[in-house]
Order: C-alpha cells, then structure tokens, then sequence
C-alpha cells in the first residue's frame, strides 16, 4: 500500500467516526438522541470551540505550559531511564541489588506521588514535570536494560576476538541493540509525559490545558472537554510523530520490513 492511499483510508477513517457521532447527536434515532448532547456533545461544536479559543488566543498560553511540562517529563525521564537501564544492564551486581527497589517504585500508583511533588516542588511546571518523569523513566529503563540484555553472545565473542575494547562493544554492539528497543518505549512515553502534565494540573495548577479542561467540567461545558482532549490528543501525536523523525534518522541502518541486508 502507498503513503498517498493509506493517508486517504486514515482520512476516511476519521470522516465516517466523526460523521457518524455528529448524526447520532444530532438526529434522531428511533425517536430518541442516541447521544444526548449535554453528554457527549458533537464534532461541529467541539470544533467551533477549538477555533474559538485559537482565534483569541486563550489556548496558547495554556497549551505552552502544557508542552513546557511534557517536554520536560519526557526529555529528563528518557534521558534517565537510558542511562541507568544501560548501567545496570551492564553491571549486573548494581542490578541484582536494586531490583527489589526498582520494581517496588514502579509498582507505587503514581498519582499518589502528586500531592508529595506539589508539596516539594510547589504548584509551579516542576512539579508537573516530576510526576510525568516518574511515569516515563521505568518504560524507558526496563526496554533499555532488556534490549542491552538480549545482544548475542556469539556477537559479543566475535567482537572481542576481533579485539574490540569494551568502548567500542558499548558503541558498535550494545548501543545498536538497546536502541530499537528505547524507541519502542520513547512512543508510549509520549502519552506517558503528558499524562504526567495533566494530572498534575488537574490536582493544583492555574495554567494549562490540563487547567481548562477542569474548569470546563467545573461548569458542565462538555463542548469545551472534548476540545481539551482533542487538542492534547493532536499534541501528543505530534510529539509522537518527532520521535518518529528521530527514529528513522537513528536507524537508517536498520533494514525496514519486507526487506533484506544485502551484502
């Protein structure tokens, strides 16, 4: 299938869902609203309220926190979780005695850790940016540290018989290994870093999309929820689809299914 014909059948996807949600909350259906729109809303007016609140500009300063905080969460929580998953997969001593403790902080509810960041850190981005760190951090560190684990020993053996030094087994054989295995994870903690920001918006903040959204639920203005929802849901894709650069850019070497090395 081309890029052109599986970007119109996305297209179409999207169409019919949203054709189809616009009917059902607008006309009648065996003489009853299938979605009552004091409920559900539709997509007419949640787009009518996106253009409204970019036309003046009351969703910038909102949507600039919002992405300062999720940035933040996922550029310190990624950067942390491959270097220690790349350290403990290479020193299994340091590994074996804080695996207890690792898998018993990421075993705690992490919304439990809001109040306490909020009480540290204050009601500023940071504490924001400390509870989506918790939720990237363990994604990334556990992918890193098993695809560091899972290089072949045969690969490492013909390394060190080719006389390699353990810097260049790191450069040329682990490092190659885990990052298949960290892009894995750096798109799921995507959505990760910005749940981090919105929830903790949503227990104490007065900026952020995070913010809107609950004033919005505050006065019953479901219109104004999903449009919340829909313009995080667009920032994370767009987050999503920067890591997606930097993947095809970091492994250009890596042949693409359907596809053979040729030699």
């Amino acid at each position: 299938m081309s890029r052109l014909t599986l970007l119109f059948w996305q297209l179409m996807v999207a169409v019919v869902a949203l054709s189809l949600s616009q009917f059902l909350a607008t006309v009648p259906v065996f003489a009853r609203i299938l979605l009552p729109p004091f409920f559900f809303s539709n997509p007419v007016d949640v787009g009518s309220q996106i253009v409204k609140w970019f036309s003046s500009g009351v969703i910038w300063k909102h949507l600039m926190i919002t992405l300062w905080e999720s940035v933040l969460a996922f550029v310190i929580g990624s950067v942390g979780g491959v270097l220690v998953g790349f350290w403990f997969a290479r020193q299994p001593r340091v590994a074996a005695v804080f695996d207890p403790y690792v898998k018993m902080v990421n075993a705690l509810p992490r919304v439990v850790l809001a109040p306490i960041f909020t009480l540290w850190l204050g009601l500023g981005i940071w504490s924001k940016v400390a509870l989506g760190v918790t939720l990237v951090f363990f994604i990334v560190f556990f992918n890193v540290y098993q695809g560091v684990k899972e290089v072949s020993q045969t690969v490492l053996d013909n390394g060190r018989m080719l006389g390699m030094s353990e810097r260049q087994l790191t450069r040329h054989v682990y490092w190659p290994s885990a990052l298949s295995w960290m892009f894995s994870s750096l798109h799921t903690s995507v959505g990760f870093a910005v749940v981090g920001a919105v929830v903790g918006e949503y227990l104490g903040s007065s900026r952020g999309v995070g913010y809107l959204i609950l004033q919005a639920e505050g006065t019953f203005d479901i219109n104004a929820v999903f449009a919340g929802i829909l313009v995080l849901t667009v920032f994370a894709l767009l987050l999503d689809w920067a890591v997606t650069l930097a993947e095809r850019r970091l492994l250009v070497w890596q042949p693409r299914g359907g596809q053979t090395e040729t030699i």
